[in-house]
């Protein structure tokens, strides 16, 4: 069974060392075992955070943050229970095993119920690089907050208001063990500084935003440019207007564009492939991408948002090429869905692991807008306006009209729609222009047609 490392560090800044965790989850354990449960997991942890924001050059929020809390899952047969508590005394612990016990025994078998398979656990894994305490006082925060407000301010003359620059620091630990003897977690953090400014002119006002987020601060983007970023952006929207009804290619800006990902990876979800709820459905070995795309899986990423040697279940995640010149090679499973599915796990209990959309010729934005020539670049999308099972997309949107490979004028107030199906297969081309934020990542992504409803 893996290694847990007791960082010192771990023991200094978090509630409770790492050791305690561990015991607590043994304690579960054997008070499961104790009451009658044939399987037992549980996921203990402990966290906390600072945040700082400050408008108009004051200080306008000081946050802190300590949380904490255990859930357990009791399984009686094939009967399942599950309780959770912030309390870590010994009596609520032993309470909450009791309330998962009681339910487990008053539900329905379940014949899909029951831990990941012993032999699929990770085993022997190295302490994952995910976190790395900063050590940011809040009179420092307060200072790169303002410094990076200052910035914005100074980008365009047209910025008269500010919805504050944000400074955060979050850190966590966790423990998941489960009755077949295995027990693992570690610490993660995961940092970020955010601007948003409001631009004006004569009747015309626009805001807009940006932000790094990363496990280590020294990968954050310079507060500096942060902040130019957030004012330029929100100046770049002024005077920004409707445009006729038309089907032109689209653009989506990378920030945005990683929520393709996104839709692709819920409809493979196994959730939704085995409640039938997804548009493609049976997809593996099928053409759903343009031949030139590939979306790779890599949970081992050094400082990977998504990063982890296991997943929920406890089952070793490996690295996966989930799409391949445009098929399908695999779903996203965790140990219930894929028995529900008569599927093997992927280790995606709990979600995906640092998604990676590529192309086979990558480019940079400027060519991609020359390459749309006439078209629509998304910087902002608006509504939900997504059928999971049809896979009809339809969304507000605002960004920039572009003519002849250059970009002409602001817009807002439309619709882009089309279908996920016809979207995918007519990505053109994709960015180099990557902006990682989470566990999708990919550049602007250009799509060779969809419907612009405006005027």
């Amino acid at each position: 069974m893996p290694v847990m490392n007791n960082l010192s560090v771990s023991d200094t800044r978090f509630s409770y060392p790492l050791s305690t965790l561990q015991q607590i989850a043994r304690d579960i354990l054997a008070h499961a075992r104790k009451g009658g449960a044939t399987a037992c997991e549980t996921n203990v942890s402990d966290g906390f955070g600072q945040t700082v924001t400050v408008r108009q050059n004051a200080v306008e929020t000081i946050e802190y943050n300590r949380d904490k809390g255990l859930s357990v899952t009791i399984y009686i047969g094939q009967k399942r229970g599950h309780a959770s508590t912030s309390d870590f005394s010994p009596q609520a612990i032993g309470d909450t095993v009791a309330a998962a016990l009681s339910i487990a025994r008053y539900t329905a078998d379940d014949d899909c119920a029951g831990l990941a398979e012993a032999a699929l656990l990770a085993q022997d894994y190295p302490q994952p690089s995910l976190y790395f305490p900063w050590q940011i006082s809040v009179e420092e925060a307060i200072e790169l907050a303002k410094t990076c407000e200052q910035a914005a301010y100074a980008a365009d003359k047209r910025i008269t208001n500010s919805e504050g620059a944000t400074v955060a620091v979050s850190e966590s630990q966790f423990v998941y063990a489960n009755s077949l003897g295995f027990m693992g977690g570690y610490p993660l953090s995961r940092h970020s500084i955010s601007c948003a400014m409001i631009a004006e002119q004569g009747d015309s006002k626009q805001r807009d935003y940006w932000y790094s987020v990363a496990r280590d601060a020294a990968d954050l983007e310079a507060v500096q440019s942060i902040g130019e970023k957030a004012g330029k952006r929100s100046a770049a929207r002024l005077g920004a207007r409707k445009i006729d009804t038309c089907e032109v290619p689209v653009l989506f800006e990378a920030p945005i564009a990683s929520g393709l990902i996104g839709h692709f990876a819920n409809a493979v979800t196994g959730g939704s492939l085995y409640r039938k709820s997804s548009f493609l459905l049976n997809s593996i070995g099928q053409q759903v991408f343009a031949p030139a795309i590939q979306i790779l899986e890599r949970p081992h990423l050094h400082k990977g948002l998504a990063s982890g040697p296991f997943d929920d279940d406890g089952v070793a995640t490996v690295d996966r090429n989930v799409v391949e010149n445009g098929i399908v090679q695999g779903y996203f499973l965790g140990s219930y869905t894929a028995r529900k599915l008569g599927m093997r796990t992927t280790g995606n209990a709990g979600g995906t692991h640092n998604l990676i959309m590529q192309h086979h010729a990558a480019t940079g934005f400027d060519a991609l807008i020359k390459q749309m020539g006439t078209g629509l670049l998304v910087t902002e999308l608006l509504g939900h306006g997504i059928n999971s099972v049809t896979g009809d997309y339809s969304r507000g949107a605002s960004g920039f009209w572009v003519e002849n490979g250059e970009i002409r004028h602001p817009v807002e107030e439309i619709t882009i729609a089309g279908n996920l199906n016809n979207m995918f297969k007519g990505i053109q081309a994709i960015g180099d222009d990557i902006v990682i934020r989470g566990s999708k990542q990919c550049g602007s992504v250009l799509i060779d047609r969809m419907t612009v409803a405006g005027d």
